[in-house]
């Protein structure tokens, strides 16, 4: 009797082992049945989910206008009657728009959902077994945004009128100089969207 409960305990445990295996590769379940009286009988489930994401995003920009505007000179001289020198306007306008954005949204969706919990079992045990399931499931998400925004504007502007002259004239005319204007806008939109 005693070598007949031996040999049913070595039994159990060979089935244990093979049952385990199967299952475990399979769908990452296990299932121990019909075991022997004082076996033995463990499941262990262990699933590691690591997930590492990083967005390094960088725009440089670099704005450059240089403008020059300039009438030429009006010359009234040596007449008997001398009329008026007028000279024309001069004006620059300038107008910058950058936009620039980022967005790693997608970075959330990438991430794995959780790992779902396994189905082990373990049936059928013969008396005074020691049964056991273990179900260890491990995830971590680690996301590093670098967002560097790099924009330079320049804007160099002259603008100037030309000389008027009425001179030796018997009757001289009226002189006079035309405008001189520069206007300049800028507009800068920066957005990140982690």
């Amino acid at each position: 009797m005693n070598k007949i409960k031996k040999l049913l305990q070595a039994s159990g445990v060979a089935v244990a082992g093979v049952a385990l295996s199967a299952g475990l590769v399979a769908a990452q379940n296990g299932a121990i049945g019909t075991t022997g009286p004082d076996s033995t009988n463990t499941v262990t489930s262990s699933v590691v989910d690591d997930t590492v994401i990083d967005n390094n995003n960088k725009v440089t920009a670099d704005l450059t206008n240089d403008q020059k505007a300039k009438t030429g000179d009006a010359l009234s001289t040596t007449n008997t009657t001398g009329g008026g020198a007028i000279t024309g306007d001069a004006s620059n306008g300038s107008s910058v728009a950058a936009t620039a954005s980022f967005s790693n949204s997608a970075s959330s969706s990438t991430v794995a959902a959780a790992p779902t919990a396994g189905s082990s079992s373990i049936n059928g045990t013969g008396p005074n077994s020691y049964n056991s399931i273990s179900d260890e499931h491990k995830s971590s998400t680690k996301v590093t945004n670098n967002n560097t925004f790099t924009i330079t504007s320049t804007n160099n502007q002259s603008a100037s009128s030309g000389d008027a002259t009425v001179a030796n004239n018997g009757t001289g005319g009226t002189a006079q100089s035309g405008n001189s204007s520069n206007t300049s806008s800028s507009s800068v939109s920066l957005s990140s969207n982690n």
